[in-house]
């Protein structure tokens, strides 16, 4: 279905009970809302309702084309209006990737609407910050953000050669090449992968601004062979939430958690939405 909203039309699947507690499910780069296919089934099992959105510029409807305007405030504004437009008021919120950053920015900034949060590979902003300043090994990772942010450069060299880079990035997935190819084929629509790269671009022009320690029970979800997010930044995420918190560390799991162990995150989040 399409949600319209703030000027945009966002695609958004829903699933699960009518009348279940809401689940918010955010994908990152360089995917869509289908990460969840694997996790979503356990969660309706359990009662749960979901909404998974396909984020402004992976929607066709929401692709400005200003860089800045996909600054990490618009989108925890579009997060907001789609629950506002579906009428849901309260709802647990689960991110991955830039989703996680989306969500801690929803946890942090408005608790009054979100009952829990679970944060994939991505830690609080406030840990990756440290991190950046303080582990070399996370500067080293992320050395690719700065590139991504170079729209003219980034966007021809992920394509070429039947976006060969792009497709590199899945490597130590686990996933087929057709399962790629539903994260893949849509970056091939002009204008699509230029719009997902402006996130990174709109953290330059707009960086993120400090979040407040987190109230709300959280779970935090990270890979240990996570190739762009190291070990500071999962260890010290807990520092910044002061409601229940529990870590979870993931042994021989790379960046794509939800695609590579979708048995344990969808264990791991009907245990947050459910918990008492």
């Amino acid at each position: 279905m399409l949600v319209s909203t703030r000027g945009y039309e966002f695609k958004v699947h829903q699933g699960g009970p009518d009348q279940g507690p809401v689940v918010l499910l955010l994908h990152g780069f360089p995917q869509n809302s289908q990460q969840w296919v694997g996790v979503m089934p356990s969660l309706h099992d359990a009662g749960l309702r979901t909404i998974a959105v396909d984020q402004r510029g992976y929607s066709a409807g929401a692709r400005p084309t200003e860089p800045e305007e996909y600054a990490i405030d618009e989108c925890v504004a579009d997060a907001l209006s789609i629950m506002d437009a579906l009428n849901i008021r309260s709802f647990h919120v689960v991110g991955h990737d830039w989703g996680s950053v989306v969500a801690w920015g929803l946890a942090a900034e408005h608790p009054d609407r979100v009952l829990s949060l679970t944060a994939i590979s991505v830690a609080h902003p406030a840990a990756m910050a440290q991190a950046l300043a303080s582990d070399p090994g996370q500067r080293q990772r992320s050395e690719y953000m700065g590139f991504f942010a170079q729209l003219d450069r980034a966007e021809p060299a992920l394509l070429a050669d039947d976006a060969r880079v792009l497709r590199s990035l899945f490597a130590g997935s686990g996933m087929t090449d057709a399962e790629t190819d539903r994260y893949v084929q849509p970056m091939l629509v002009p204008g699509a992968l230029r719009a997902a790269l402006s996130w990174y671009t709109a953290l330059t022009l707009r960086p993120l601004k400090p979040y407040r320690p987190v109230t709300v029970p959280t779970t935090f979800i990270w890979g240990t062979d996570d190739l762009a997010l190291g070990r500071f930044q999962a260890e010290t995420c807990g520092d910044f939430v002061t409601g229940d918190y529990r870590y979870v560390p993931l042994e021989k799991i790379s960046h794509w958690i939800p695609d590579q162990a979708p048995d344990v995150v969808s264990k791991e989040i009907v245990e947050r939405c459910t918990a008492r």
